[in-house]
């Protein structure tokens, strides 16, 4: 990914996103990663919000990775509102999540999201599926 870009993790899992960060670091990527436990967090995150009002602390992502299943404000609830938002519809939203029903799937690329990557058990696996996104978004000029 390009190195100036930051980018937010929307995941309430603490060893996911644990993981996210060593899969970040064995991949070499140095893009800041930001880190929200939900949707509604990540709304006040994206619109500056509470904890999140300085926008140097809470800075634009390039890209949202996202998980679907969370407290309070899932994935899908997320994905709705921000494709809905005219501030906010253009940020890309790669889904990073642990599902694999075909609904899931349907109705996020329905929400027009950049991707949906199925969270791999082994580390490794995983460390691939980052540097694929990573790759992924390296090579394409809309980030």
């Amino acid at each position: 990914m390009r190195k100036n870009i930051p980018i937010l993790l929307v995941e309430d899992d603490q060893i996911d996103q644990q993981t996210v960060a060593r899969a970040f670091r064995k991949n070499k990527i140095t893009n800041s990663l930001f880190i929200v436990e939900n949707g509604k967090e990540a709304l006040a995150y994206l619109r500056h919000e509470g904890p999140y009002g300085d926008p140097q602390k809470a800075p634009r992502p390039g890209i949202i990775l996202l998980d679907l299943h969370m407290p309070i404000m899932n994935g899908m609830e997320l994905l709705t509102i921000l494709k809905q938002d005219e501030d906010l519809k253009s940020i890309p939203v790669v889904v990073l999540t642990t599902s694999q029903k075909e609904n899931d799937q349907v109705e996020s690329f329905r929400l027009s999201v950049a991707g949906y990557v199925i969270k791999p058990l082994e580390f490794g696996d995983f460390v691939d599926a980052i540097k694929t996104i990573d790759l992924y978004w390296t090579l394409s000029e809309l980030c």
